[in-house]
């Protein structure tokens, strides 16, 4: 009976325990944080608006509007994945909760606006009730960096036919009768991030052990606590501790309209590979009943996760047999045979023996999708070369979908929907850039440094292996298996390769009539904007030869429609050469240790020298009127290429188009001296002649010491130009 008495307390003991541990009762709650009441000087904001103003009249910007800087895509530790990513085990730094967002984009990166764009996934009544208290004390701040609420709509969807992907939400206004009672997330089985179950909740600190894991384990209590919200019940009505959630753009669109309040969507990271099934294609959204273009006038077209922009043609996502290798494309399932290949000459087997195993392969990583890497055992990234990924194109997304890019949606017409006037429907989006980071920092991209902590890149240290995180240890063999079971989370993914990929972050910049938010909101609205890829790159393109005025021009983000050829002109001025360290004002404003923590001891910090633009770009589009169509012959990819005299006052040039017969699309792209950046090689390819990959040096996921920095000319996009022809 002692021994039984011993067994059933040893057993309770075990239970108390688990009970503790899945319902993140040994955990904290994490708070929002403070931020710094210390304001940004006035000195400061005015020498930077009187910079930007010189250099428009430089290249001849008589009466311009501001220039203002921004980040619209900002994560912070009340995401689960920026949870996940900030554990020690994973090489994070800690939490990173809004407070610390606010201070980032005052005194590390110096930007004129910011949002606030946590998973709604992830965001209990608690969280949101924080965070939109943080984002009025950033705001009660006086100074001249306006922060937006917000948050990400965050879809995945299992097929093609239900993916529509991942959208941020921005608010106009913070008072309680100019937001909604709680955002609006995916509905769960669309890529919710809502986190495991009770077993995975109770044995992570097994394998994390730090306290930070007790913390995870509590989010995701608090998380999994609150009940879904009922359908079909105006939004007014609902319980305010519910989750609301929908599955569809259309749904989300019809929420807002409800609400009634102020808001723009913007879709992002539209063609990532890790977030969008194979053969995903923005025609799902190309309709009336997914889009609004009040709502939806500007998409991200770079982040810290990459290039969004260019269309290039890879072979169907359902094809049946593993297509061959082209100068432009290695397809995954090619290269999963030749690594089998080159196993199995090496193991000593006939040649007749090794091409059979090579066409096995191919056909198991085909038939496995996006886990086919997987089926390839113990696989190392750099054996993959570059297969999958865009050789020509800038600071890539990994992994693309080229239906998803933005080129893509340029040229696309839905000839099986129609807009008001009867026409196929098309859409006319502005661009944006941001960074998407998930850290609680704005604007990343003022400098190229702290691959760990500017960009997203985490790593497990080396040696540890945490299931649902890593895949397990197998050693290489000469054959593909077949998987029997598909991992899920970061186990599904490429994590090895993804760290080249990962980038410090792009910026939206926009013309405003002032600084105020009402300013620049309307500013956004309008499309006057431009991204960058992190560099402050001034950029102004208009139309010189509207029909109907006389002697007014049309800026970025404009429609015309014109019986003659349109001309254009184009002036781009070059960012500020980066001086090191911090200026005095944000090194008075936040104490020692949160300079290192946050800015890294690095700030925006501008000298008086600006680089060179060294040629504008510039990309035509014709959008299609007939199904048949290509889309890669209607994008023109550059059309022009115009050479800079590298004054470091800046571009000027002027351009027409003699051949405009047609609907037409026009944007420029301005393009900086090379500079060194983050992954700016992305996988670090040895090519040959033909430009094929024979050897690649993938950045190391797990070493923060190799900042993998090489040379990239960085851009601004400006928002395009659509001319309709009159005939």
């Amino acid at each position: 009976m002692r021994w039984i008495g011993i067994v059933v307390g040893i057993l309770l003991l075990l239970g108390a325990g688990f009970v503790l541990l899945a319902s993140g009762a040994l955990g904290r709650h994490q708070a929002p944080g403070t931020p710094s009441e210390t304001p940004v000087p006035a000195s400061w904001l005015a020498d930077r608006d009187a910079g930007r103003t010189a250099a428009a009249a430089a290249v001849g910007v008589a009466e311009p509007k501001q220039i203002l800087f921004g980040d619209l895509h900002v994560h912070t530790t009340f995401s689960p994945d920026a949870f996940l990513l900030s554990l020690p085990i994973l090489q994070g730094a800690g939490v990173h909760p809004p407070a610390d967002a606010c201070d980032f984009a005052r005194f590390c990166s110096s930007l004129d606006f910011w949002s606030l764009n946590d998973h709604a996934e992830g965001l209990t009544p608690r969280y949101w009730r924080e965070s939109v208290e943080t984002i009025r004390q950033c705001n009660a701040v006086d100074d001249d960096v306006e922060a937006f609420l917000g948050w990400e709509w965050t879809q995945v969807g299992s097929r093609p036919e239900n993916h529509y992907g991942h959208k941020n939400v921005i608010l106009l206004g913070t008072g309680d009768d100019e937001i909604p009672a709680r955002p609006i997330a995916a509905r769960r089985g669309s890529g919710t991030l809502s986190g495991p179950g009770l077993l995975a909740r109770a044995a992570l600190p097994l394998f994390v052990r730090d306290r930070r894991a007790l913390e995870l384990g509590r989010y995701w209590a608090e998380r999994a606590a609150v009940p879904e919200c009922p359908d079909g019940v105006p939004v007014r009505e609902l319980p305010t501790d519910c989750h609301e959630s929908v599955a569809t753009p259309g749904e989300l669109f019809a929420k807002l309209d409800e609400w009634g309040h102020e808001a723009l969507v913007i879709p992002h990271g539209t063609s990532w590979g890790n977030t969008a099934p194979p053969g995903a294609d923005w025609i799902q959204q190309l309709r009336p009943e997914q889009d609004d273009p009040v709502r939806q006038p500007i998409v991200e077209i770079y982040s810290g996760h990459g290039n969004a922009e260019e269309y290039r043609e890879q072979p169907p996502a359902d094809a049946v047999a593993c297509p061959e290798p082209t100068a432009s494309y290695l397809p995954p399932c090619w290269q999963a045979g030749e690594i089998i290949r080159e196993r199995c000459l090496a193991a000593g087997e006939p040649e007749s023996e090794c091409e059979a195993r090579a066409v096995e392969a191919r056909a198991i990583h085909l038939a496995d999708g996006e886990t086919g890497f997987l089926t390839v055992p113990g696989a190392r990234g750099f054996e993959w070369l570059d297969a999958g990924q865009c050789r020509d194109c800038f600071l890539p997304v990994f992994d693309p979908r080229p239906n998803m890019s933005v080129q893509y949606m340029m040229a696309r017409s839905n000839f099986e929907a129609l807009d008001d006037s009867g026409e196929p429907y098309r859409q006319r989006m502005g661009f944006i850039g941001s960074s998407d980071v998930h850290s609680a920092r704005p604007g990343t991209g003022y400098k190229e440094f702290e691959r760990f902590g500017m960009t997203d890149q985490r790593g497990l240290r080396p040696g540890i292996q945490v299931p649902g995180i890593t895949p397990p240890v197998v050693e290489p063999e000469p054959r593909s298996r077949p998987l029997t079971e598909k991992p899920g989370g970061f186990a599904a993914r490429e994590i090895e390769r993804i760290a080249s990929f990962l980038y410090t972050g792009g910026l939206v910049a926009t013309h405003s009539h002032g600084r105020s938010r009402e300013e620049i909101f309307a500013a956004l609205g309008r499309r006057e904007v431009y991204g960058t890829s992190g560099d402050r790159i001034l950029l102004w393109f208009d139309l010189l030869n509207p029909e109907g005025t006389r002697g007014e021009t049309l800026p970025m983000g404009s429609e015309a429609t014109l019986s003659r050829p349109p001309i254009f002109r184009v002036r781009a001025v070059g960012a500020f050469e980066q001086l090191p360290g911090c200026p005095e004002h944000s090194i008075g404003a936040l104490e020692p240790e949160a300079l290192d923590r946050l800015c890294r001891g690095e700030c925006d910090n501008p000298g008086d020298t600006r680089k060179r633009i060294e040629r504008i770009e510039v990309v035509r589009v014709r959008p299609q009127i007939r199904p048949d169509e290509p889309i890669a012959e209607l994008i023109e990819d550059p059309w022009k290429v115009i050479p800079c005299s590298g004054d470091p006052a800046g571009c000027v040039a002027s351009f027409s188009d003699p051949d405009f017969t047609r609907d037409t699309t026009y944007y420029v792209r301005a393009i900086q001296e090379p500079t060194p950046a983050v992954n700016g090689a992305t996988l670090r390819c040895t090519r040959d002649e033909s430009g094929r990959c024979v050897e690649s040096r993938p950045c190391p996921a797990a070493d923060p010491s190799d900042a993998c920095l090489e040379p990239v000319g960085e851009r601004a996009w400006s928002s395009p130009i659509w001319v309709d022809h009159a005939g």
